[in-house]
């Protein structure tokens, strides 16, 4: 892990980008802090360019409440390397979708699972160089989507303590089966009018999740259209679970 450029911002906030190996990567953390904190690792569906703009809104809001945040690029996303079935998935999902079609298990399947298999690995191995550093304490929150991603990470990852999930991703039937066997206390996220995603799919998930906590806020509104005070409504979730 490497860093390659740090800021302080004007809310008492140093985010500092870094590279861990070929993966980009930013972390947000107290530019005082009188304690360690601890960890939000971040889910994002893009490249960390195009969604900067909220996740670092979402990281000041975290750092104000006493954590410590940060994100990495996904595989396939950004200046990394492109993945040509990923990108066929991704077509043929569009195509399904503009024909008015049922997007069929085989697509969810060869669009989902590939980036869980890379992405999640990825994620415990910042873990694994977050974590050591000065000001930073576990255990440790995931945050956001891809769900699949944070399905199999909250499944895999005996750091993760808590997860709040963002619905509205397509979801193999091989991580509804995973969620079975997932028992961390979650916070799920979904808007109910998600253009282009599949409600049924969202709540079929969250019954199929196995931890005795578990809570759903379903919120009117579109894809991006999160209301603010949800930010709030997670991090008292993460403040009880974490500290």
């Amino acid at each position: 892990m490497e860093f390659t450029a740090e800021q302080r911002l004007d809310d008492d906030v140093l985010e500092r980008r870094f590279t861990l190996g070929e993966i980009p990567g930013i972390l947000w953390t107290p530019a005082s802090p009188s304690e360690p904190v601890p960890l939000i690792l971040l889910g994002q569906p893009g490249d960390l360019g195009r969604m900067y703009p909220r996740l670092a809104a979402r990281a000041r809001h975290t750092v104000a409440e006493g954590f410590a945040a940060a994100t990495i690029e996904l595989p396939g996303s950004g200046e990394r390397p492109r993945s040509a079935a990923a990108e066929q998935a991704r077509a043929d999902l569009r195509r399904v979708l503009q024909a008015g079609e049922r997007v069929g298990d085989e697509i969810v399947d060869r669009l989902v699972l590939p980036l869980v298999e890379k992405a999640v690995p990825e994620c415990r191995a910042a873990l694994d160089a977050l974590l050591p550093l000065p000001g930073i304490t576990g255990p440790a929150g995931y945050a956001g989507g891809i769900i699949s991603i944070g399905v199999r990470l909250a499944l895999v990852e005996p750091r993760i303590a808590a997860a709040v999930l963002f619905a509205g991703s397509y979801v193999p039937r091989s991580i509804l089966e995973e969620a079975r066997r997932v028992t961390v206390p979650l916070h799920v996220l979904l808007q109910w009018d998600d253009e282009g995603n599949d409600r049924q799919m969202a709540l079929d998930l969250f019954d199929a999740f196995g931890s005795k906590e578990k809570t759903l806020h379903a919120n009117m509104g579109g894809h991006t259209g999160v209301p603010a005070f949800e930010a709030d409504a997670g991090n008292r979730f993460f403040t009880r679970h974490l500290k």
